[in-house]
Order: C-alpha cells, then sequence, then structure tokens
C-alpha cells in the first residue's frame, strides 16, 4: 500500500520543491514507483521533472475538477525516473472554482483513488500558501514532511503549518501526522542555523530528520537543465544528500533500501548528515512551537 505525503511549507524559498523533486528521483532510484503531482501554479516541479510547462494536455487543474483520472493526468518523467501530474498556471483557476464547489476540501483525494495501488509514494508538491490547494494536499495525506531553513522567520511559517494540520486532523483527516522536520540549505558556519538547529532538536526530537541538506550550487543549477540533481550530478553534496534522506526516511518507514544502481550512487559523506551537537547558545532563539502537533493521534 502506498504512501501520499505532502511537501509544505507556507513560507517561500525553503526548498520545498527541490525537496519534492529530489526526494522523489533518489526513492525511483531505490526502485520504488513515485508519483509526483504539482499543485503550485509556478510549475516548478513541472519544469524541474523536465516537463514543458506551456505545452500541457493534461495535469492538476484537470485532476482536481474531475475532467479527467488519474491514470490519464499523470506522466512520466522519463529522465527523472518518476510520473508526474504537471501544471501551469491554469491551476489558479481551479482554486478559484474550489472556493464554491461542495466537498472543496475532499477533491484531491478523491482524485488520487487508487494512487496507493499504483505507487509506493506519492509527493505532494504544495504552493508556498495555506490556501485551498495546500488544504486539499493536506487533506489527501497520510503525513506531511516539512522543509524547512533554520532561521526566525522559517519557525514563524511553521508555527502556522503545524496550527493548519492540527486543524484539519481535527476536522477531516485524523490520521495526518507529520512525517519530518527537514533542515535545508544548511551552513554550519552560520551561527543562528546551528542555534535553530538545536532548538529544533530539543522540541521536535526524532521528528526532525538527521539528514541535513546543505546549500549546494548543483541543486541550484539542475532545475534549469530539467533534471533533479541525482541526474545531473550525482556526485554532488545536494545528490548524496537527498539519497541519504530517501534512505533515513525508508528505514523510518521499516523498509530496508536497496542499493541504488541508476543511477550509480555517491558514497554519503559527513556533508549530507549532520549529528545533533551542544550548542551553548542553545536556548536564546525562542520557538513559538507545540509539539504535541508533531504526534500521530
Amino acid at each position: 500500500m502506498g504512501r501520499i505525503i505532502s511537501v509544505a511549507n507556507q513560507k517561500g524559498g525553503v526548498a520545498k520543491t527541490t525537496t519534492c523533486i529530489n526526494l522523489a528521483a533518489s526513492l525511483a532510484a531505490t526502485k520504488r514507483r513515485v508519483l509526483v503531482v504539482d499543485l503550485d501554479p509556478q510549475g516548478n516541479a513541472t519544469v524541474g521533472s523536465g516537463v514543458d510547462k506551456r505545452a500541457l494536455r493534461y495535469g492538476s487543474y484537470h485532476l482536481l475538477m474531475g475532467e479527467v483520472s488519474l491514470a490519464v493526468a499523470a506522466q512520466p518523467a522519463a529522465s527523472a525516473g518518476y510520473d508526474l501530474v504537471p501544471t501551469n498556471g491554469d491551476l489558479t483557476a481551479a482554486e478559484v472554482k474550489l472556493m464554491s464547489s461542495i466537498a472543496r476540501e475532499q477533491k484531491l483525494h478523491q482524485a488520487l483513488q487508487g494512487a496507493r495501488e499504483r505507487y509506493d509514494f506519492v509527493l505532494l508538491d504544495c504552493p508556498p500558501a495555506l490556501n485551498m490547494l495546500t488544504v486539499n494536499a493536506l487533506v489527501a495525506s497520510d503525513s506531511v514532511l516539512i522543509p524547512m531553513q533554520c532561521e526566525y522567520y522559517a519557525l514563524e511559517g511553521l508555527t502556522a503549518l503545524l496550527g493548519t494540520i492540527e486543524e484539519i486532523r481535527a476536522s477531516v483527516n485524523p490520521a495526518l501526522q507529520v512525517e519530518g522536520l527537514l533542515r535545508t540549505m544548511f551552513d554550519p558556519r552560520n551561527n543562528l542555523s546551528t542555534d535553530v538547529s538545536s532548538q529544533l532538536l530539543a522540541h521536535f526530537g526524532d521528528k526532525v530528520y538527521r539528514t541535513v541538506i546543505p546549500r549546494n550550487v548543483r541543486l541550484a543549477e539542475a532545475p534549469s537543465h530539467g533534471l533533479p540533481a541525482l541526474i545531473y550530478d550525482r556526485h554532488s553534496r545536494g545528490a548524496v544528500a537527498y539519497l541519504a534522506l530517501a534512505g533515513e526516511m525508508l528505514r523510518r518507514l521499516g523498509e530496508q533500501p536497496p542499493a541504488v544502481t541508476t543511477p550509480a550512487a555517491a558514497p554519503e559523506s559527513t556533508a549530507a548528515v549532520v549529528e545533533p551537537a551542544a550548542d551553548s547558545r542553545a536556548g536564546v532563539i525562542p520557538l513559538p512551537l507545540r509539539s504535541d502537533t508533531m504526534t500521530s493521534s
């Protein structure tokens, strides 16, 4: 039975789409069947997967509006190794139409019926806002993966997202839980990053992935070539980090990740994983967070 995971954070610029497509490519490289659903009208996951968003016949808009089935909307992102439901600016119209629809928060859940049988993982790339598209994603999901930078403003966004997750759990999706918090664009030389990282570990414990995504030029370059970093430069620190994240996620789910054969795996490096370390400054940044939100129901 497959797992549906929203990749969400209302704050933009936290490597949400980068995480979605690179995690998808890494899971696909471990022989998992993976689907990415682009729910951001900007279409960045579509472009980063090598699909021309200006030449779409069907996409997320048509799927949400019930005009086509998942089997029709999904297409192979051949160079990336996974399937994709692409999108473009047309998706903005879907959000407007959803506002006047009956059971509007359930549309994606209904559209993804059967996805668990076809795929091992369905990753939903959410827009950087807590709007109706994000709500639909959360209602349809088993869990939420939250990428975030280790900075104070990112913590403010995290607080709002955790509150929304709690509201969804209390109303329409009681099984929803937090898959994990992922520290992205991490620079260990930055004192603030280290402080916030320590605070996250203190508040949320093992809900914070041990894998840390470093700042990496190759990760930033790869989307312009329509490729995940694993395909663009499999030996880059960013590609190694996302392979490590896929392995950590599979182990948390009780699965043994097989050896990556296509493309060949790069060896793990300390750049990909940062061990929790004591920091004398831990505690100087107040976190407006509630750790009870992180537990499953």
